[in-house]
């Protein structure tokens, strides 16, 4: 019997489509976006999915600090590249736009890169590279966000968590996708974290002070919003552990994201004017993708990776280690049990807002969870 916390992949996507249309969000955008949010769910990054709904994404258009009409102006374009602003549209929207580019660039001419300004949070990175694996391509995106990060022997949130996502097709059930922050935690697992009542784990955040911030989660994310304590590095605190390095690769982002487009970068990206006032965060972004069949073809491509990853999971386990796993593998896994039992599970918090959202517009739809 299925969880009555969860909701039906199709159902919820559906219901946060019809919401994103009752907020002035085209229907083609809004299914879009939804669709990049149950996605996220779909491979158990909880933080990315329907976590971010309402405060993310719906508080952000009420605040005025996202247009729900996406205007997507290209200000250069080549045969394989384009530079686009998105006038702080919604970020999912643009970024779809510019990863669909890129493909159909790289299909034409082998490769194709796209940087986008002034863009917002753009959901999980790991959709985009997905979408040029589902096209036979090799995709890599990238993304700036607000500061929250200290730079290695700093302890000031200089730039944001800054992914750096690289996709492969591969010719197993799952492509090889490598979706993760160059920090050791992101804003929105501290958020689900402070959500579900979960501590931080130490070393992921750094006070102001040079010593780890431990405990409450709510507690470290004031601290981090206040400036008075930032997220660590890849690595971790110092240089013991490979701490620059995970420094390093997000600063390889910032500049990606920035200096392409002529866009907003570290501090310039903290939301807030010089008033303290909300104003949109002018994110950059960049989407790369490199036809597979412009090398020695698609099938190869992916025969090849497949064969590397299975190579590596039959490698040595370490004692009481049963099963080695490649990126995308635990997704896949989790794709296919929450596909079994219900589809995306709800926490108290969201059953509420879905609730309330719902009642606010009079939406015909009921929840597993009301029963």
């Amino acid at each position: 019997m299925a969880n009555k916390n969860c909701v039906d992949f199709d159902y919820v996507e559906a219901f946060m489509t019809d919401v994103f249309e009752k907020y002035g969000i085209p229907r083609d955008d809004a299914a879009i976006i939804a669709n990049v949010l149950v996605e996220s769910d779909k491979r158990g990054i909880n933080s990315h999915g329907v976590n971010r709904f309402k405060p993310i994404y719906l508080d952000r258009i009420k605040a005025g600090v996202v247009n729900p009409v996406t205007e997507i102006e290209i200000l250069k374009e080549t045969e394989t590249t384009a530079v686009i602003d998105g006038h702080d549209g919604m970020g999912h929207v643009i970024s779809h736009k510019a990863m669909s580019m890129a493909i159909e660039k790289a299909k034409k001419y082998g490769m194709g890169m796209v940087a986008v300004r002034n863009s917002s949070h753009y959901g999980i990175a790991g959709y985009y590279p997905s979408m040029a694996c589902d096209a036979g391509c090799i995709g890599i995106t990238g993304t700036n966000a607000r500061p929250s990060v200290a730079p290695t022997f700093g302890v000031e949130g200089m730039f944001g968590t800054n992914p750096l996502t690289i996709g492969i097709p591969t010719d197993e059930e799952f492509d090889f996708i490598i979706d993760c922050a160059t920090s050791i935690t992101q804003n929105g697992k501290i958020e689900y974290y402070s959500r579900i009542g979960e501590d931080v784990h130490p070393g992921t955040i750094i006070n102001e002070d040079g010593t780890a911030c431990e405990g409450n989660a709510t507690d470290a994310l004031a601290k981090i919003r206040k400036g008075t304590a930032a997220l660590t590095p890849l690595g971790g605190i110092g240089e013991d552990l490979g701490g620059y390095k995970g420094y390093g690769y997000g600063m390889v982002v910032e500049l990606l994201s920035a200096v392409l487009q002529n866009g907003m970068f570290l501090k310039d990206l903290d939301g807030k004017d010089e008033e303290g006032n909300l104003r949109p965060y002018h994110l950059g972004h960049f989407f790369i993708a490199i036809d597979t069949n412009h090398f020695l073809g698609e099938e190869m491509c992916r025969k090849v990776a497949g064969n590397i990853l299975r190579e590596i999971r039959a490698s040595k386990k370490a004692p009481g280690q049963e099963r080695i796993y490649t990126a995308n593998e635990k997704e896949y896994l989790v794709y296919l049990d929450r596909k079994a039992n219900g589809g995306v599970p709800i926490n108290e918090s969201v059953q509420k807002e879905f609730i309330a959202i719902r009642d606010e517009f009079g939406l015909d739809y009921k929840f597993p969870f009301e029963d």
